[in-house]
């Protein structure tokens, strides 16, 4: 299967990513990461990343969203046919309900690629 991951310039999105690589190891999946940032350059986030994955000892590609990281999510994995976009993220409210950003709002409502929310 071949998953888009999309990474914001968050610990939790570090952490979701070593989830997803953990799987892909397991399933064969071969991953492409996608960093965006929702305030600030992405050079340390590219490079926290990059670290990450050689640690880790995955191969995957790496690309860089600059603005609009919502609809460039979704028309980078459907222009290269991605089989799913996972993305770190999501609250929960002190009522239990989940709390979305702008960038996972707009990507499940838009997406017609199946989209995986890691909390």
């Amino acid at each position: 299967m071949r998953v888009l991951v999309g990474i914001e310039d968050t610990t939790h999105g570090i952490e979701a990513l070593e989830s997803t690589v953990e799987r892909a190891k397991q399933t064969g999946d071969q991953l492409t990461i996608a960093i965006y940032a929702a305030d600030g350059p992405l050079d340390e986030t590219v490079s926290a990343v990059r670290d990450r994955i050689q640690t880790l000892g995955v191969d995957c590609g790496i690309k860089r969203i600059e603005s609009d990281p919502g609809s460039r999510l979704v028309e980078l994995a459907e222009r290269e046919e991605f089989d799913q976009i996972v993305l770190s993220g999501g609250q929960r409210s002190p009522l239990g309900k989940i709390k979305l950003d702008d960038v996972h709002e707009f990507v499940l409502m838009n997406s017609r690629t199946t989209v995986k929310l890691i909390r």
